[in-house]
């Protein structure tokens, strides 16, 4: 086994909010396009007709929600009361465009989005820049796509703030 390392700056955004978390939370969920497992399942089956099925089911920026886990409810086995939330964010459509350049790219898609609540009861959205991960692999294509995935990310997190 070979083990190549290689350390990667990563510009890391935090966000504070000026809704609350139940506010902001709803909008970004209904704003964003939803995906289940069963979709994803369906692409190898039927890819064009999954194609457009995920046409379909993208939301706001043409990005949907892969998959919600609740921090906040984990942190209840440390018996702490929080608000926290991770979105896996993404498009099929959207990996597809990075990953037929190279497969690596896989390993940011979706990418993840934190929401939370501190202990001032301030609400924050947190994430790695999109560029600055799929970047790092050099691909003038992938890094222009995940450019435009860093704009989208950040009007979809603008919107739910409304």
């Amino acid at each position: 086994m070979e083990t190549i390392e290689k350390v990667t700056p990563v510009t890391h955004l935090s966000i504070k909010l000026k809704n609350d978390f139940e506010k902001f939370t709803t909008a970004f969920q209904n704003l964003a396009g939803k995906i289940t497992k069963e979709d994803l399942d369906n692409i190898a089956k039927d890819p064009e007709g999954a194609r457009k099925h995920i046409e379909t089911l993208q939301g706001y920026q043409g990005l949907m929600i892969f998959n919600i886990t609740e921090h906040g409810a984990l942190l209840a086995l440390a018996g702490q009361k929080r608000f926290a939330r991770q979105y896996m964010l993404g498009n099929p459509l959207f990996a597809l465009s990075m990953t037929k350049h190279d497969i690596r790219a896989a390993i940011y898609a979706p990418l993840k989005v934190l929401v939370y609540v501190n202990d001032q009861n301030e609400t924050f959205v947190e994430y790695d820049k999109p560029s600055d991960q799929f970047g790092q692999f050099g691909v003038a294509e992938i890094t222009e796509f995940a450019l435009g995935l860093d704009e989208k990310v950040s009007k979809l997190i603008a919107k739910a703030d409304e």
